[in-house]
C-alpha cells in the first residue's frame, strides 16, 4: 500500500456556488494538531476494521448531498425525529463510532473548537490517501447543522439511476459532469449488498432477464452470490477487485461491463461521460488529480459558517 504522502495535490479552489470563506489554515492557531489527531485515530480504526475507509468516504458523500456538508448525517434520531442516519440509504454506513473517537480525542486537545463537519471532510481525505489515493489540502471552517431528517435521504442518487438522473442530481449541488465521473470513482473502495443491484440480475425487463449491459460472465458470478430468493442478508459484491486500494480499476471494470451498479455502468455507455471514464481508466494520475479537485468542490456544498460546533457529534448542543 502506498504511504500516506505518496501523492500530494495542493489544490485551492474557489467554488462559485458557495460564498463560504473556508481556509486550509483555519485551525492553525486554535488547534494546530487537529489533522494529526484525526489521521492517527482514523488510521488506528482502519487497522482494526478494514471496512472503515470505504464507510468514511461514503459518509462524506452522503452528508454533503443532503443539506450540504454540515454533519447532519451524524445526528442520532430522537423520539420526535428520525434522523438521516436511519434513512434507508444510510443504514449500512457504519463507522459512526470512529467519528465519535476522533471527536473525543479532539475535545481533550482543543475543547469546542473543531466541528464535526470538518472532521468528516478531513477523515474522507485521510482514508483516500492511506488507501493509496491522492492527498489534498482540506479547506476548513465548516460549522455543524441542527437539522437531520431521514425522509430527505430519498434525494441521494440511487444505484439504479441512469446518467441523466445522475447529472441532474449532481447539478443540483453545483457539481458538473466531470465531478460526477470523478467522484463516482470513490466506488473503487467498498462493497455492496445484493439489494442494491439484484434488479439487474433477475426479471430485468420483458425482453431480458439480465441487464444486457452487464458482462455475461460477470452477471453469472453475481447471480451465484445473489440467489433468488436471497436469504443471506450479508451477500453481495466488492465494487472493485482491488476494493481496499484506491486506484482507477473501477473505470476499467465499467468499461468491460463489470460495473456492479446500473448507475456506474451507465457512465461508460453514455456519450456525455464515456470519454471521461476512458481518460480516467487510461491514466490514474489524471483521475487522482480530478478526484481531489472534485472532493474539494463537494466539500464546499451547503457549508454553514454561522452555526455551532457540536461537543458531541451525535447531538446538537
Amino acid at each position: 500500500m502506498a504511504p500516506f504522502s505518496t501523492i500530494v495535490f495542493l489544490i485551492l479552489l474557489i467554488v462559485p456556488l458557495c460564498s463560504a470563506t473556508l481556509g486550509v489554515q483555519y485551525y492553525d492557531q486554535t488547534c494546530p494538531h487537529a489533522e494529526d489527531i484525526i489521521y492517527q485515530t482514523i488510521r488506528n480504526a482502519s487497522f482494526f476494521d478494514p471496512k472503515v475507509p470505504a464507510r468514511i468516504l461514503r459518509m462524506f458523500f452522503h452528508d454533503c448531498f443532503i443539506r450540504g456538508c454540515d454533519a447532519s448525517v451524524l445526528l442520532d434520531s430522537t423520539p420526535e425525529n428520525k434522523a438521516e442516519k436511519d434513512g434507508p440509504p444510510n443504514l449500512s454506513l457504519g463507522a459512526f463510532y470512529v467519528i465519535d473517537a476522533v471527536k473525543t480525542n479532539l475535545e481533550k486537545a482543543c475543547p469546542a473548537t473543531v466541528s464535526c463537519a470538518d472532521i468528516v471532510a478531513i477523515a474522507a481525505r485521510d482514508v483516500v490517501a492511506m488507501s493509496g489515493g491522492p492527498y489534498w489540502n482540506v479547506l476548513k471552517g465548516r460549522k455543524d447543522g441542527r437539522v437531520s431528517r431521514a425522509n430527505e435521504t430519498v434525494n441521494l442518487p440511487a444505484p439504479s439511476f441512469n446518467t441523466s438522473q445522475l447529472i441532474q442530481s449532481f447539478a443540483n449541488r453545483g457539481l458538473g459532469v466531470k465531478d460526477l465521473v470523478a467522484l463516482s470513482g470513490g466506488h473503487t473502495l467498498g462493497f455492496s449488498h445484493c439489494s442494491s443491484f439484484e434488479g439487474r440480475l433477475h426479471n430485468f425487463s420483458s425482453v431480458h432477464d439480465t441487464d444486457p449491459s452487464l458482462n455475461a460472465v460477470f452477471a453469472q458470478s453475481l447471480k451465484q452470490k445473489c440467489l433468488k430468493p436471497n436469504s443471506d442478508s450479508n451477500a453481495g459484491q466488492l465494487l472493485d477487485p482491488t476494493s481496499s486500494v484506491f486506484d482507477n480499476n473501477y473505470y476499467k471494470q465499467i468499461i468491460s461491463g463489470k460495473g456492479v451498479f446500473a448507475s456506474d455502468q451507465s457512465l461508460s455507455n453514455d456519450y456525455r461521460t464515456g470519454l471521461i471514464v476512458k481518460a480516467f481508466a487510461n491514466d490514474q494520475t489524471v483521475f487522482f488529480r480530478e478526484f481531489a479537485a472534485s472532493m474539494i468542490k463537494l466539500g464546499n456544498v451547503g457549508v454553514l459558517e454561522n452555526a455551532e460546533v457540536r461537543l458531541n457529534c451525535r447531538a446538537v448542543n
